[in-house]
């Protein structure tokens, strides 16, 4: 399970460094693609296997389903850490992220979301948490 919050800088070719303790659960190869409300998805491949799999039991007549697979995969990479500790984020995906310099990591259950610092300050306004928990009840998630 991936959990935390860590603060990097990317460097000027695109790289940023994946904290030590998420490189130990995705392994030497992993999966980054674009992800919900402006960030990046990180998946260790064998989650990744499992969510295309999801993906690809979507009925293919479905309009939104048809697009939501392509949104996910269109842009997916496989990635791998340099010695440093560093990966190297495709330009595309930085650009969908509006990755420039200072980046938050975050550990989220199963996978790792990679967030412009203002992104994530911005998303981190937890005003509203009551009533999301209100919602998650209703999803059968109580607390």
């Amino acid at each position: 399970m991936f959990m935390g919050e860590y603060n990097h800088s990317i460097d000027a070719k695109g790289r940023v460094i994946i904290p030590a303790k998420f490189r130990d659960k995705l392994g030497e190869t992993f999966v980054v693609t674009k992800g919900l409300d402006g960030c990046l998805f990180v998946f260790a491949l064998d989650e990744w296997k499992n969510f295309e799999e999801k993906l690809r039991t979507l009925p293919i007549a479905n309009k939104d389903a048809r697009k939501f697979t392509r949104f996910f995969l269109a842009g997916a990479a496989d990635l791998e850490v340099d010695k440093q500790g560093r990966a190297l984020l495709p330009s595309n995906l930085r650009e969908f992220a509006e990755l420039k310099k200072d980046v938050v990591l975050v550990g989220v259950s199963s996978r790792v979301e990679i967030w412009s610092k203002e992104r994530w300050e911005d998303s981190t306004a937890f005003d509203d948490m009551d009533e999301i928990a209100e919602h998650m009840a209703e999803l059968g998630l109580g607390i």
